[in-house]
């Protein structure tokens, strides 16, 4: 253990070294060009005339982010009239993310999903990506954490770095230290604070591309099987009684639009399925089909719960779970902890809407 000890030591010494020092009090803004959701480029000098300027190292993927989106939008309100300019960039690489780590949003990281943030929070400010690497803008700033908050006085130097306020949650705000370093630049003094401690989800680099793939190995490893099932297990499943959010799609070999979509549902699984979520697929093939539907089960990672029709008899099969259902495919319903039905749809899913329903349901029992 002794001799590996240096080892350690300097394995460890590497794996910070990705990770850049934040901007320090005093130091220039660097220059940045970068695109924003808007279809137009921003770069520094584009503010040149504002004589305080916030920017704010955000992503679409962290709850505490999430948490300060109404709060940044009401402050360029509040303050864009006594000459003060708001910036919000996206820090996060899609490469360096892990599908788990998406438990607590709807939309990823990218470029395009930053969009559909910006429209659908109605952003009054330029919302910029520096997701692709080598994330040099954000690596020159250095967030530590999403959201990290930077505000620079008119000549463009640091005087605040961290926190927007001290309870991400809104529940009892005491200190807004953004608001309070603003205020003390616009009258001519000095911040009463100049640095915080973030809080929120740690910088995704696009060098951690590596853990993403190691995570996604894993997930490729484990065990895929499937269940037959009788009018008893689907009333089971109908029922819900497994305490959890319950994804339930009805899908065949034969469905085009099953096949086309069945992605989708592995990839919602492994994103909340560490937040009291399940997904159960059931194939509506003949049982003399089972190896068919495990073949292409294998080949999509489905370790999810997996069953499929146990008997010919479709109709009981169909009535057990939901009388009212004619039987068509693909069916995809999310049940509460409570058994009751809280989205459904026949034919193919609007993913987006998907995702949308089941957090709801997630975060009215747990939220973050």
């Amino acid at each position: 253990m002794r001799a590996l000890l240096p080892l350690l030591l300097l394995s460890a010494r590497f794996a910070f070294a990705a990770d850049p020092a934040p901007l320090a009090i005093g130091a220039k803004a660097p220059d940045f060009t970068l695109p924003g959701v808007d279809g137009k480029n921003h770069s520094l000098a584009d503010f040149a005339a504002a004589k305080v300027l916030v920017i704010n190292f955000t992503c679409n993927h962290c709850p505490t982010a999430q948490q300060y989106e109404e709060r940044t939008r009401q402050l360029a309100d509040q303050y864009r009239d006594k000459g003060v300019a708001v910036v919000a960039i996206s820090t996060s690489s899609p490469a360096g993310l892990r599908l788990d780590e998406l438990g607590w949003t709807d939309l990823d990281d990218s470029f395009e999903a930053m969009k559909i943030r910006a429209r659908d929070r109605k952003f009054n400010f330029p919302y910029l990506y520096d997701g692709d690497a080598p994330q040099a803008v954000s690596k020159a700033y250095g967030p530590v954490a999403t959201p990290h908050y930077y505000v620079f006085d008119a000549e463009r130097r640091l005087r605040y770095a961290g926190r927007f306020d001290d309870d991400e949650r809104g529940r009892d705000i005491k200190r807004r230290f953004v608001a309070d370093a603003i205020d003390a630049l616009l009258a001519g003094g000095e911040p009463p604070v100049t640095t915080t401690k973030v809080a929120g989800c740690s910088t995704k680099w696009a060098e951690k591309a590596g853990q993403v793939k190691a995570y996604m190995d894993k997930l490729a490893a484990e065990p895929v099987a499937v269940e037959k099932a009788g009018v008893n297990e689907l009333a089971a499943l109908r029922k819900n009684e497994s305490g959890k959010v319950r994804l339930v799609t009805f899908w065949a070999t034969w469905c085009a639009p099953c096949v086309a979509e069945f992605p989708e549902f592995i990839t919602i699984n492994r994103m909340y399925r560490h937040r009291g979520f399940e997904l159960v697929t059931v194939a509506v093939n003949k049982p003399g089909e089972e190896n068919e539907v495990l073949d292409f089960l294998r080949k999509q990672q489905a370790s999810n719960r997996n069953l499929i029709f146990a008997t010919d008899d479709r109709d009981a099969l169909v009535d057990a779970f939901d009388p009212d259902w004619k039987g068509e495919v693909p069916l995809t319903v999310v049940l509460t902890p409570e058994g009751k039905v809280a989205w459904r749809a026949t034919g193919s899913v609007d993913a987006l809407e998907l995702r949308r329903a089941i957090l709801r349901e997630l975060d009215a029992r747990k939220p973050w």
